[in-house]
């Protein structure tokens, strides 16, 4: 990409996130955040308990997101965000208007045997039907791309890295 962009790396629970982000982001040479780290704990105890979150829970996290991503402006970064719904990437825009969102996408299947595996995180499988239900695929009109994310991480983040680099010419 020849302008250093905030990137947001969405999807469903998952998908590779923070995997993905951290790789995406040395190849683009910027820094990662992760971002399940803006959550309040407020929010992880009732993720950790298999409660949905609300709109409101959501709020904060998604402005200390934005705000992360207005203090990379011009000189890039990439974040991970769930950023399921179109109101929420809008808000993450209003903060840091310039970001582009990489949406990783795949098969439920696939997903569900990828949560399972994980060790030591919070988000229950069970949660993965709401966060499905709640998906809106990113808009004609977003700044973004979406990328498959069956094959190994270095395939993907590499497909991440050329939709990218796609976008700049």
């Amino acid at each position: 990409m020849s302008t250093p962009h905030v990137v947001v790396v969405m999807g469903v629970a998952g998908t590779g996130k923070t995997t993905i982000g951290p790789l995406l982001a040395a190849q683009l040479g910027v820094p990662y955040a992760e971002g399940d780290d803006f959550h309040p704990p407020a929010n992880i105890a009732k993720m950790s308990a298999g409660t949905p979150l609300t709109d409101d829970d959501r709020w904060p996290w998604l402005d200390a997101i934005g705000a992360w991503a207005h203090g990379r402006a011009g000189l890039g970064g990439v974040v991970s965000s769930s950023a399921l719904k179109r109101s929420y990437r809008d808000r993450l825009r209003a903060e840091a208007p310039g970001i582009v969102f990489v949406h990783l996408t795949g098969d439920r299947a696939l997903i569900e045997d990828r949560m399972s595996h994980r060790e030591g995180h919070f988000m229950p499988t069970a949660l993965l039907d709401s966060q499905f239900a709640t998906l809106q695929p990113l808009g004609a009109d977003e700044a973004g791309v979406a990328v498959d994310v069956s094959g190994s991480p270095e395939e993907i983040s590499e497909r991440a890295f050329e939709a990218l680099g796609a976008l700049d010419r």
